[in-house]
């Protein structure tokens, strides 16, 4: 399938992997590349020089084009922002606030941007600085999220811009897939479907609650500060939902869960460490190769189209 995506990015199929803190890194970026989607490093919270490394060895797993997720939030976002310029990644996604001030180092160094939006507003403004693309992404994602839905944040945003939309959240086969090509997307990225991938190196704790996920078991925390979270429920997010009812206070909250997305992905408490997923979590029921996954959703989703992709 050819579009815009596929075109800008160098790949056989319009399909992007999140950049997950913990999760996505060289293993998973390069099973993703070479399936013919983009595989995305997450930088997270990492200093450039360990990010630099995990770059030099998805390079050593394939020659396919890849890209780095930085959190601009990162104490360490300015430092990660040099690093993929000198790399010449080819492209950047971005999450937590607005790219501006890094976009000329990375045009100047031929690197595409994509930032992640939750709203038609942050769009418009990306399209007026000149970004590649974008990512709308629903609610329906894991980690943090937004106020709108899929179904709702991707046509609207088609409509107000101009340059590619990719879709992002409640994504996990081909139908997912037909759906957000008829709303308008050129693209799409998923996350907790490649978290629970064979080639995915986190903890088999970690894989085995996505895989065995229902569909009820999506929970927000963070609501009422503002900063919305979505993962699995355990014992972490009960006690933390009850502290957030009873009035805790931020600092409260927040020193509930430092650590604990490490605690889960690395360590594998999935008890009281934090369980990011999507509420397609439930939708996942095999441990699957990322070429399966990604040749499984572009059969489901010719089917559907009711023509070649």
């Amino acid at each position: 399938m050819k579009t815009r995506i596929t075109e800008l990015l160098g790949i056989q199929y319009p399909i992007i992997q999140g950049g997950m803190a913990w999760v996505a890194d060289h293993h998973l970026a390069a099973a993703v590349s070479e399936a013919g989607g983009f595989g995305i490093l997450g930088a997270a919270n990492a200093p450039a020089e360990v990010v630099r490394e995990e770059i030099r060895q998805v390079r050593e797993m394939t020659d396919k084009p890849f890209g780095v997720n930085i959190m601009l939030l990162s104490p360490h976002a300015a430092e990660v922002a040099q690093m993929a310029a000198e790399e010449k990644v080819s492209a950047v996604t971005t999450g937590a606030g607005s790219p501006e001030k890094y976009l000329k180092l990375w045009q100047d160094a031929g690197v595409r941007v994509i930032p992640v939006v939750a709203s038609v507003a942050l769009a418009r403004r990306m399209e007026r600085c000149h970004v590649d693309a974008v990512v709308a992404e629903g609610m329906e994602s894991g980690g943090h999220i937004g106020s709108q839905t899929t179904m709702t944040l991707v046509p609207q945003v088609v409509d107000a811009v101009q340059i590619p939309v990719i879709a992002a959240g409640g994504i996990a086969d081909g139908r997912g897939f037909a759906a957000a090509r008829m709303l308008g997307a050129e693209g799409v990225q998923m996350g907790t479907v490649f978290a629970a991938s064979r080639e995915a190196a986190v903890h088999e704790n970690y894989k085995q609650r996505i895989l065995k996920a229902k569909d009820i078991d999506s929970e927000v925390t963070g609501m009422s500060l503002g900063h919305p979270i979505r993962s699995l429920r355990n014992r972490m997010t009960r006690e933390y939902l009850r502290m957030e009812k009873e009035g805790a206070t931020f600092e409260e909250l927040e020193s509930m869960t430092v650590g604990t997305l490490r605690k889960a992905v690395v360590e594998g408490d999935v008890m009281d460490g934090t369980v990011m997923a999507g509420q397609i979590a439930g939708m996942i029921k095999e441990e699957k190769s990322c070429r399966d996954i990604i040749e499984g959703i572009m059969r489901q989703a010719e089917e559907l189209m009711g023509r070649a992709v």
